[in-house]
């Protein structure tokens, strides 16, 4: 009689459990109201958190979150101080942070100075995380931005006063803003997988789109 006991609770446990977990649960519609995340940080954003912390840019971890509709923030962070002023920064993935720091102190600063003969005083964007789909593309997916692994730049502010837009600068007559334009784009094909400019499509002629997706894609 035990026996038998034992045997039924065993099933009904096990039924119970594979009606649990036979069916994955259904996708969150995008709009969904976000949910905080309860998964380990992974080794990779570790490092990438230690890398930062010795370069001395201030920044701030975010808690992972899912929006629905395959939009996420995992392993992000809050870009506080990297040395230079820097607008619309939302959250960013820890490696997309780190690549955009490096960029931004490695290669624009010192373009800016040498090429341009002012000082780097800022850099303007259009954000980062948004959660949508790719603009200007005749198959439409999910962005880069919706994963917070993507930013758009749209200006460089001297310190002379100049601000180079890469709307009225790509094409501008003076040769210098051309130029200046065109290496801190190639600069950013070495340090992102893909970067798109006013030379992709038209969707693109007012910034550069800077993804850390481990692509090789740079127009």
């Amino acid at each position: 009689m035990l026996r038998r006991i034992f045997f039924f609770a065993t099933l009904i446990a096990t039924l119970g459990l594979a009606g649990c977990g036979g069916k994955p649960p259904p996708p969150r519609p995008r709009g969904s109201k976000p949910i905080t995340l309860n998964i380990p940080t992974s080794r990779e954003t570790q490092a990438c958190f230690t890398d930062l912390s010795r370069e001395d840019v201030r920044f701030s971890p975010l808690p992972d979150r899912d929006y629905g509709g395959g939009c996420q923030i995992i392993g992000a962070v809050q870009l506080i101080d990297i040395g230079l002023p820097v607008t619309n920064l939302k959250p960013m993935r820890c490696g997309l942070a780190r690549a955009f720091t490096g960029w931004a102190r490695h290669a624009a600063v010192p373009a800016a100075h040498q090429m341009l003969g002012s000082d780097l005083v800022r850099i303007e964007t259009y954000g980062t995380y948004v959660c949508r789909n790719t603009i200007g593309t005749a198959h439409a997916r999910l962005s880069g931005h919706a994963i917070a692994n993507a930013v758009d730049v749209a200006a460089f502010v001297l310190q002379d006063g100049r601000r180079i837009s890469v709307l009225d600068g790509w094409n501008s007559p003076d040769a210098q803003i051309r130029g200046f334009l065109r290496t801190v784009r190639g600069s950013a094909c070495k340090r992102f997988g893909t970067v798109l400019s006013p030379d992709y499509n038209s969707a693109h002629r007012n910034h550069f789109h800077l993804e850390d997706d481990h692509k090789s894609f740079c127009r």
